[in-house]
């Protein structure tokens, strides 16, 4: 077990040194545990479930990388694929072999998606959908879901989740109000909201975009029927409706939310694991909405970098070892004995908590509940996480730096492991 002081001596020399080259010292906000208190650990390398910091403090990993190493960090055979692929060269900028190879066994997975374009980033999937969405069906409007986050493009800066929640901000300035003004928004598991806005907006709105479930306001589950209602309503209105599984795909299930769920969107955008841990994303769905996108129509979207060869060679051998028999068992199972064991410790502490998982995703909250969304997911007690999250970080234990973000399980976590963290976490919720 590491010992409850951290030595952090490197982490901080480097962090002090960051924060005058980079904005808050980071490339992404949610690194700088801003919301946390105290100052981020500085990795120096990853392998299977673990971290090692600049300091030689190694860690259970629970964040992996944000999504993508739901096999584990720096897989062998990712590697060595990787390895192989290097030797060819690191970006074409034209077509290549692997971009079918990858695009085949997306289709063959994703039940909505029957031709996909592959972009480079989750964001670039959201920002080229939304364009895609009002393209075909000739509207500007779109609702989204409060706590929700789709990328940092301006349309989706309205009341998002991630980063954006993490530091309590409000809609970002920079964001044109004439831009924002076609952002409308409804609160997550409520679908009379949602028809009061297609009532309100007659002929108006292109389609319905949201997280089937929640990962970036903490781990939000549909309820029952939701959607399924949303299909029906869009079906109603003959607007589109779009899966953001950028972080569900491939993670929940193999076929993501949709195959889990059994609701097929028109459109999904996917991102994370697709990429085996490179830059990547992509987003696909029904041919005759994929046809308006250049050059087979005239809905511009382009990129240099996309399709990249080493992106797409990480993507397909991950894809390849999430289809060995028993995975998806393997990291259900793990990942509820990991959120049940978390629970029955604050129950048996006292500490208000509620929670669950879906196959390698899961979430804690410190707040009774239950949470259906993302106001419910603010009345947790951000005191209560930032202190278990320092402590289990002095245990060992990496968790998101948030109390609005999901946690991550892979293959590569032990039993040993999950044991270790709930050690973890029943020695510092007695603390308090």
């Amino acid at each position: 077990m590491v010992s409850s002081t951290l030595k952090t001596t490197k982490s901080e020399e480097i962090f002090a040194a960051a924060q005058k080259l980079m904005p808050g010292g980071v490339s992404s906000p949610v690194r700088a545990f801003k919301s946390v208190g105290g100052q981020p650990i500085v990795f120096d390398k990853v392998k299977g479930a673990y971290i090692w910091d600049v300091d030689g403090n190694q860690y259970i990993d629970y964040v992996g990388t944000w999504g993508p190493a739901i096999c584990g960090h720096a897989h062998p055979e990712v590697i060595s694929a990787l390895r192989d692929s290097l030797e060819n060269g690191t970006s074409f900028g034209a077509p290549s072999a692997l971009e079918n190879v990858l695009a085949e066994m997306v289709i063959d997975a994703v039940p909505s998606i029957e031709m996909v374009r592959f972009v480079n980033s989750g964001t670039e999937a959201c920002m080229a959908v939304s364009r895609l969405m009002r393209a075909f069906t000739g509207r500007d409007k779109i609702i989204k879901f409060e706590g929700c986050y789709h990328g940092h493009a301006d349309m989706f800066l309205v009341k998002a989740g991630s980063g954006v929640a993490t530091l309590g901000l409000p809609d970002s300035p920079g964001v044109p109000k004439s831009v924002t003004s076609n952002t409308l928004n409804a609160p997550y598991n409520d679908l009379e909201a949602v028809k009061a806005l297609f009532a309100a907006n007659p002929g108006e709105i292109a389609g319905v975009i949201l997280e089937p479930v929640v990962g970036n306001a903490g781990f939000i589950a549909p309820d029952a029927g939701f959607l399924e209602g949303l299909r029906e309503i869009t079906k109603e209105h003959k607007a589109l409706l779009v899966f953001d599984e950028v972080m569900t795909g491939f993670r929940i299930a193999y076929g993501g939310a949709q195959q889990k769920f059994g609701v097929i969107p028109d459109l999904t955008t996917l991102g994370k694991i697709i990429g085996g841990g490179l830059p990547v994303g992509a987003y696909g769905g029904r041919k005759d909405i994929m046809a308006m996108v250049a050059p087979s129509g005239p809905m511009y979207q382009a990129g240099t970098l996309s399709g990249n060869p080493l992106a797409m060679t990480a993507g397909i051998k991950t894809l390849e070892l999430l289809q060995k028999p028993g995975t998806y068992e393997q990291l259900d199972k793990m990942t509820k004995k990991l959120s049940e064991g978390l629970l029955k410790i604050a129950k048996e502490a006292g500490v208000a908590a509620c929670g669950g998982q879906i196959s390698a995703m899961f979430g804690l909250f410190f707040t009774a509940g239950p949470v259906h969304n993302y106001e419910d997911a603010k009345k947790s007690d951000l005191g209560k996480f930032s202190r278990f999250h320092r402590g289990m970080l002095e245990r060992g234990i990496y968790l998101a730096p948030s109390q609005f973000e999901a946690g991550f399980t892979s293959v590569a976590h032990s039993d040993e492991d999950i044991e270790r963290t709930l050690a973890a976490a029943r020695e510092v919720m007695a603390s308090w």
